[in-house]
């Protein structure tokens, strides 16, 4: 059914259409524009479940692999040397997925569906805040199936500016402050990731074809050439010294550490590993929900891809240097975030912290360098990706009922509201681990994966799961039971509208808790040629 479409191009490009749709619609109306956003959230969605489908996962998914060329520049050769007959320097179109992209497309639609229906509370602007949601989402998921490295950039790029506005425009109290820190921290991240993309494509990204009038280079930023040139020795046997001279074509230990390092702090901002964390904390707590849900749910685990696309892959010697400091990283950000989670008193702040000592989980999944516990940090990304956009869900549906999300103001809330209290004890027992969701499941393998070469630090990691339990239950109980202050005596329960992305997020958390296989069978065909080619580079 999808080997005759442009399915990917379709997934990345149909919330689009729907931003330009909405900026035809009149402002005024309100349920169009929401019913366009839904639907174009929904296109998206429902593609990638056909391509989940049709997906083989022992085969992998070339089939769907699209690519053109979308601008080129040719340049006279003989400027960088006699033996130099041509230079072309490509800029490509190249979309693919595989087993570690697809999860979380998978993820990116659900979530992505559920925060246009929470989107209901938004009660300004709408025409823009429809428009700015769908360019992000076209944003999202090009940045997980782009294999450019050019047009990766593009796409992470454009995730920053809708995101700068819906936060600024719609948040809470101090947005314009969360705001500008966002675009700080990450407009930082992004240049350091240019800056290191740049150094991968003007040592790497080649392809040298030598005839008799001389040799040919065509330049891009095409991920497949730039992995193929660091995996094969004899990518450079034929560029002689004076080439390299002019080139810049190199495989020095100097600039494999600096790309290393620079894609490194670009990704560890967006995670967020601490300390680089500080901007998030403020984006949780001031953002609309549904644009939290996206952001937690969704943007953060553009940071764990992009670790492991990226870094692991194209630097598994760097890596294998470092697994000791992402470990001891992974840890101190379980360990920091589930601290102070049981001590604040604002739930939306419980949840921020709780967030980072998630993301610290999967850090020790990427340090373990085992399919297992790579397969385990993917794995905690979607299951903490689907938690947290349904606490965020609760959240704001909370906050419209009752004006604050103190935990001291609040409780008793079972009586008020037993269906939002029953989905929020669900989702608080999936956050702490409980076998039977998909919490679990994420955690078991990053800590599996890297217990076998270091216990210590596994033995220390997992203390941050018993902490979990205390910050979860002490909220939610707190939230749930107790006395009902009489200001919200007859408050009513979830609406349709928000009662549905609800029991959907719950339904997702339980498949995945139930039956894991339905994502790491998937996984298996990503990880496996990778680490191959990871175990042949470190002399595994």
């Amino acid at each position: 059914m999808l080997d005759h479409l442009p399915v990917l191009s379709l997934i990345v490009f149909a919330p689009l259409v729907g931003a330009l749709i909405v900026l035809l619609l009149p402002g005024s109306r309100s349920n169009w524009l929401r019913a366009t956003a839904i639907v174009f959230s929904l296109v998206p969605f429902v593609l990638t479940l056909l391509l989940f489908a049709a997906y083989q996962p022992n085969v992998g998914g070339g089939e769907y692999t699209e690519h053109a060329t979308w601008l080129s520049v040719a340049m006279n050769g003989e400027q960088f040397g006699p033996s130099v007959s041509s230079i072309k320097v490509a800029f490509d179109y190249h979309l693919a997925v595989d087993g570690i992209s697809l999860p979380l497309i998978l993820l990116a639609g659900v979530v992505s569906t559920m925060s246009a229906l929470a989107s209901v509370h938004i009660r300004k602007r709408w025409k823009t805040y429809y428009s700015l949601f769908l360019l992000l989402l076209t944003g999202i998921y090009g940045v997980f199936l782009a294999r450019d490295l050019i047009l990766f950039f593009i796409f992470f790029e454009i995730t920053l500016i809708p995101m700068f506005f819906l936060i600024g425009i719609w948040g809470y109290y101090g947005r314009e402050k969360a705001a500008t820190r966002f675009l700080i921290y990450n407009g930082l991240g992004s240049a350091a990731m240019l800056l290191g993309f740049l150094i991968l494509i003007t040592t790497l990204g080649f392809t040298a074809v030598g005839d008799a009038s001389g040799s040919k280079f065509l330049f891009s930023g095409n991920y497949d050439v730039i992995l193929s040139n660091l995996t094969d020795p004899n990518a450079i046997a034929n560029i002689d010294d004076e080439q390299t001279r002019y080139f810049g074509l190199f495989f020095s230990e100097q600039a494999k550490w600096g790309a290393f390092v620079l894609l490194l702090v670009a990704f560890g901002i967006k995670v967020p590993i601490f300390p680089f964390h500080t901007w998030m904390l403020r984006v949780h707590t001031e953002a609309p929900p549904p644009v939290v849900m996206i952001h937690s749910g969704i943007l953060l685990k553009m940071g764990v891809y992009g670790l492991i696309r990226f870094v692991l892959f194209l630097f598994p010697e760097q890596m294998n240097s470092w697994t000791t400091v992402i470990a001891v990283l992974g840890v101190i950000n379980i360990l920091y975030g589930a601290v102070l989670a049981c001590v604040q008193k604002e739930f939306k702040l419980v949840l921020a912290y709780s967030s980072i000592s998630h993301m610290g989980i999967v850090l020790l999944g990427i340090a373990s360098l085992e399919e297992v516990g790579l397969q385990g940090a993917i794995y905690q990304s979607v299951s903490h990706g689907l938690i947290s956009a349904l606490l965020f869900l609760i959240v704001g549906s909370l906050y419209e009922r009752t004006g604050t999300t103190q935990l001291g103001e609040l409780g008793g809330l079972a009586r008020a509201v037993p269906f939002m209290s029953g989905i929020l004890l669900i989702a608080g027992l999936a956050s702490l681990g409980l076998p039977g969701l998909s919490g679990f499941v994420g955690e078991f393998l990053s800590f599996l994966g890297l217990f076998g070469s270091m216990k210590t630090l596994t033995a220390i990691g997992a203390i941050g799961i018993l902490l979990a339990a205390v910050y979860v239950l002490r909220s939610v109980l707190n939230i749930t039971f107790g006395a009902l202050p009489e200001k919200f005596v007859g408050m009513k329960d979830a609406r349709f509208i928000e009662a549905l992305p609800m029991i959907a997020l719950a339904a997702f958390i339980v498949l995945l808790g139930v039956y894991p296989s339905l994502l790491t069978d998937l996984m298996r065909n990503g990880f496996g040629v990778a680490l191959e080619h990871f175990q042949t580079r470190v002399g595994g």
